[in-house]
């Protein structure tokens, strides 16, 4: 019998208001725990897309 495989929810593409706002509070040095609550999105892939965007995340870089 076939092993199941476990349902991983679809990715949620970066759009240009997400890419707005993420400069924005990296402008702003919010702490990535808040940007996170308020995106949606988790920090780990809110950090990984200000490093291919080329920006500083977070209060204590």
């Amino acid at each position: 019998m076939a092993k199941k495989t476990k349902n991983r929810p679809a990715r949620k593409p970066y759009t240009a208001s997400d890419i707005k706002m993420l400069k924005g509070h990296s402008k702003a040095r919010t702490p990535v725990s808040k940007v996170s609550r308020m995106m949606k999105r988790s920090e780990g892939s809110l950090r990984q897309k200000a490093l291919s965007l080329g920006i500083g995340l977070g209060h204590q870089r």
